[in-house]
Formats: C-alpha cells, structure tokens, sequence
C-alpha cells in the first residue's frame, strides 16, 4: 500500500512538471493573452508532497511499560517504529485539499476507534473559500484542542503530555473559518471526537477564538467542545493556550484545560459533573541553530478518576505531576531527541523494578525524526 501512495505522488509530481514545460513551451502572444478567459489567467495550482518517519528507544526505570500512562511510547527496553507519514496537498483557485496517511504503530494508536491494521487516514479534508479570510471545510482533520500535535517533528518533547492523551485527537464534520485583523474565529459541527465514521445520532459542537500582538510574538487560542458521546453522557472541555516569543532564542508555551462529563441516571436526569483538568508549561530554548532545549512541566488532576487512576488502586482518584527535559538535536533533515522524564503521583500508581507499587516512575529515551 505504501509503494502505491509513493508511486502515485510521483505520478502526480510529474504530472505537475509536465504540465508546467507544457504551459512553459507555448509563447505568450497579444492573441492568446486576448483570447484567454480572466478565470484561467488567475487560477494557479499547487502541488506539496511532504512526509516524514520517526523511531526510538526508550528504557522505564522502573522496568515496566506500563509506567506510561500517556500516548504513543507505551514500551522498555525496546527499539520500536513510530510512524512513517506522508501528506499531499493540492489547491487551485478558491479550493484545495489534504490528505495526511500514517502508517505504523503511533498511527494505530491515534485512530483507536478504526480498525487495528496500523494505517490511519490522519487527515482528509476539502476547503472551498468563497470569499477573502473567510473558508469552509469538510471531512477529518486534527483537534484545534491543546498544544501538542499529533507529529513528533511538530513537537519539541517527543513523549506526550496527560493533556495531549486525555483530549480528542481529531474531529471529523464540517467548520467555517474567518479573520478580522488578528482575530479568529472556527465554528463547526462534528462527529463524537475521535469517530472518523459513527451510527451516532449525536455530535458536537467545536469552536476557537483566537489573537495575536501585532508582532505575533504573543499569541493566544481559546478552544471549546461540547456534545454527546454517547445516549447517556454528555460532555464539554474548555482549553487555552498561550505562546509567547520571549526573544529570538527563548519562547514559552502555556496550555490548560478542563473537561466536564454528567452522566444519566436511571430516572432520566443528568447528575452533578464529573471532570478532569490540568496545565502544562513548556520553557522553549535556542542556543544554537542545531540544538533545541524544551523543559514541559505538568500538573494533571483526574480525582474522578476518568483517566490516570484505577478505581481499586486509588479509591479517591488523585494526580500526577510529570516533568520531561528534552534536547533537540538537528541535522540538515533529522532530528535527534534525547529525554529525561519524571512522574510524580499522589497515589502508587506505577511500578517499582522489583514489582512494588510506588508513586513516582522515570524513563530514558531516545528518538530520530527524518522530515522532507
């Protein structure tokens, strides 16, 4: 299948170079510039394939993969493959479209809902923008919720955050975009989070604003969801996050949120919420052009015990407070990340190297990003 997706973005290049040295072998005269419609003179395609792979290695102190208890690095002691992606992009005139494929176990795990085969449509979408700063969209796309990507080359730390893991990853339904000035604004209707695909009757309702300085050296985003996963829950989550460009090598990063879930009862009435919440702080470092240094501290609280904690282990529920330092080393089109990660929770939720439960646990990894 992988073959297939290169072998027809080569095709499609070379359909594009080959339409270019035809455009580039007819002259250009008063007659066919006269003759021309206004229509084919503006429109301009463009083609962009791009892609990229990552792997690692990662070792758990505590000699347990279950440690982990956020996305995509669930492993010790192992070298494993995270995912090779590629994206192709097209636009002309008022319309354009992506399609994002991954293939691999980062991409299985990103599209849980869909079948295990390891290869996830990440992103397909079409955009028609009928007017200047105003475009609408259709089909599947990544969550506006949160500061992480799901792509570790958009990431400075190559573990995930609890925020990242406990938010939706991905939305698929229709949204409309505008700008007015610095000022942004999404509304759209979607599918429960995370169905590409559902029976569900039910969907949510997803918004953003967002603003920036004139300089765009602060910028701020107010994200929002809300709908029915299911007959008998309904749920919100309220996140922002804050990105502000201390100086040309120093910038910060500030994401928080909450989420709200009320269940139905028997008599038909919804009870009082139940939520998760938490915030996470990433301290951004240039020092040099090859070399990055991130440090994410986080506090996440799930005393309902929605996510992190086991109702027979931590009857109370409680919190983790996570730290991650990772250096970011880069070589033409590779980067080599290095990490340090520390957990800290209020209950003994994770696993001693001689099986006793304890409250802290800390790992060691290493990951290669290669991006063209």
């Amino acid at each position: 299948m992988l073959r297939k997706i290169f072998a027809t973005g080569i095709a499609l290049s070379s359909l594009v170079i080959v339409k270019a040295q035809d455009v580039a072998a007819t002259p250009s005269t008063p007659e066919t510039a006269a003759t021309a419609a206004p229509e084919e003179i503006e429109k301009k395609s463009n083609f962009v394939f791009s892609g990229y792979a990552d792997v690692y290695y990662k070792y758990d102190f505590g000699r347990s993969a279950s440690n982990n208890r956020t996305s995509f690095t669930n492993s010790h002691n192992s070298f494993e493959l995270g995912m090779a992606s590629v994206k192709l992009e097209h636009s002309i005139g008022k319309v354009s479209m992506v399609a994002d494929l991954g293939f691999g176990k980062r991409a299985e795990e990103f599209s849980y809902n869909d079948a295990n085969t390891r290869f996830a449509l990440k992103q397909l979408y079409v955009s028609y923008s009928p007017w200047k700063n105003f475009k609408l969209t259709a089909g599947s796309w990544a969550t506006h919720v949160g500061y992480e990507l799901v792509d570790p080359y958009a990431n400075r730390n190559y573990s995930m955050s609890y925020l990242f893991s406990y938010g939706p990853f991905f939305h698929t339904g229709i949204k409309a975009e505008t700008t007015v000035g610095k000022n942004g604004f999404m509304l759209g209707i979607a599918n429960p989070t995370d169905f590409k695909s559902t029976s569900f009757e039910h969907k949510y309702l997803i918004g953003q604003y967002s603003t920036a300085s004139a300089d765009d050296k602060f910028k701020a985003y107010v994200n929002f969801l809300a709908g029915k996963p299911n007959d008998s829950t309904k749920n919100s989550q309220f996140d922002m996050v804050l990105t502000a460009a201390v100086s040309s090598s120093f910038s910060i990063g500030l994401n928080g949120s909450v989420a709200n879930y009320k269940s139905r009862a028997l008599d038909g009435k919804y009870g009082s919420n139940n939520s998760w919440y938490g915030t996470a702080l990433y301290l951004n470092a240039d020092p040099k052009p090859w070399l990055g240094i991130t440090l994410r501290t986080e506090y996440f609280n799930d005393k309902k015990q929605l996510n992190v904690f086991n109702p027979g282990i931590a009857p109370k529920g409680g919190n983790v407070f996570a730290n991650t330092i990772s250096f970011d080393f880069k070589v033409d089109n590779l980067t080599i990340i290095p990490e340090f990660r520390l957990d800290n929770a209020s209950e003994e939720i994770f696993i001693k190297s001689g099986g006793a439960a304890t409250k802290s646990a800390g790992s060691f990894l290493v990951a290669a990003i290669y991006k063209f």
